[in-house]
């Protein structure tokens, strides 16, 4: 039967070979499926994809021979277009350190870029670049407040130099957290199984819509590859952080007027919080009671007030507090509550903008 089967094959094998066209003949009349899913997945990608960017970054390093300075690449990875202006959005990983960054456009016209603002707290970094606005075209921004596991989304981006490169998966879990370059937490992170490679940092994570709903920024990953666990920070904190980046070129986030402890004065003394070194004068601490370390009668120093909630916010340390005060603007007023020599105390303190 094996050997009925090869011969009936090969005056058809041997048609392909000597008749012109008859493999491409054959080939159309297969029926084309796609199924809706198929068809929505390219239709995100034809929509979203004119909107990434590569993003390339420089840096200099002296010569070990000739002692010159020159400008070696020193890394990429992806963006996309926030504005009209020419605004665009990546991670700070990606440009940290950078003298020159270069956005190549779908076209694969190539810009360079000036950096308007960085959080490296949120790890977001806003660039700009000056090509016309027809090859401008922003993303959507969606909403990440209501996102369920299981629901489909796509990523664009540049891995391993490979540029516009689509991978999709689902939301595999959301409300992770994970640390910054500059050992802050970033909470609320979505977690994905679609393919995040080395490259897509700073590329888009969308919705079925083409929405973006966050930006993708690492993979957890013994080899450094994707093994199915990416994480992208929440599009709801990219619409809060970016504007603030666009204005001030950095996180604008009030302030209490203390110097605190180092955390490790928590692992020392056996507590959780912050504790206050010193509060400023005429601000806010100051002006609710709040008391740094002092001397003791004996003449020792003591220990101050430890802060351990803002609002209904629980501060366990350092990282805590900065999260809390990015929940509020300058002029808000809320509940301190604060560890006074072993009894909790509360009070009533408005915050006030950084100097």
């Amino acid at each position: 039967m094996k050997k009925l089967s090869l011969l009936l094959s090969l005056p058809l094998l041997f048609m392909a070979l000597l008749v012109p066209g008859f493999a491409a003949a054959q080939a159309a009349l297969l029926p084309e499926f796609s199924t809706d899913d198929e068809r929505n997945t390219m239709e995100v990608f034809n929509f979203a994809s004119p909107s990434v960017v590569y993003v390339t970054n420089e840096t200099l390093v002296r010569d070990r021979w000739s002692l010159r300075l020159q400008s070696v690449p020193r890394g990429a990875g992806s963006g996309f277009i926030w504005d009209d202006l020419g605004h665009v959005v990546t991670n700070f990983h990606v440009i940290e350190g950078a003298r020159k960054v270069t956005i190549t456009l779908q076209d694969r016209s190539e810009w360079p870029a000036v950096l308007v603002g960085t959080a490296p707290e949120k790890d977001l970094a806003v660039l700009r670049i000056e090509a016309p606005r027809e090859l401008l075209k922003p993303l959507v921004a969606g909403s990440s407040r209501n996102l369920a596991v299981g629901r489909k989304v796509l990523a664009i981006g540049n891995p391993f130099g490979l540029d516009t490169t689509l991978t999709t998966g689902v939301v595999s879990a959301v409300g992770r957290e994970i640390q910054a370059a500059n050992n802050r937490t970033i909470r609320n992170v979505i977690q994905t199984d679609a393919a995040i490679n080395p490259g897509n940092s700073g590329g888009p994570l969308l919705d079925s819509r083409g929405r973006l709903i966050g930006v993708n920024t690492a993979i957890y990953s013994p080899s450094g590859a994707s093994v199915g666990i990416g994480f992208a920070i929440p599009v709801d904190t990219v619409k809060k952080i970016v504007p603030e980046l666009i204005a001030h070129g950095r996180l604008v986030r009030p302030v209490l007027g203390i110097e605190s402890a180092p955390d490790q004065w928590a692992s020392r003394y056996g507590f959780e919080g912050v504790a206050v070194l010193r509060t400023a004068p005429g601000m806010p601490a100051e002006q609710a009671g709040l008391r740094g370390i002092y001397r003791s009668p004996n003449g020792g120093w003591q220990l101050g007030d430890v802060i351990v909630g803002i609002g209904r916010q629980p501060v366990r340390n350092y990282d805590d507090l900065m999260n809390a005060l990015e929940n509020h603007r300058a002029g808000d007023r809320v509940d301190l509550s604060f560890l006074r020599d072993g009894q909790m105390l509360e009070t009533s303190i408005t915050l006030a903008a950084p100097e």
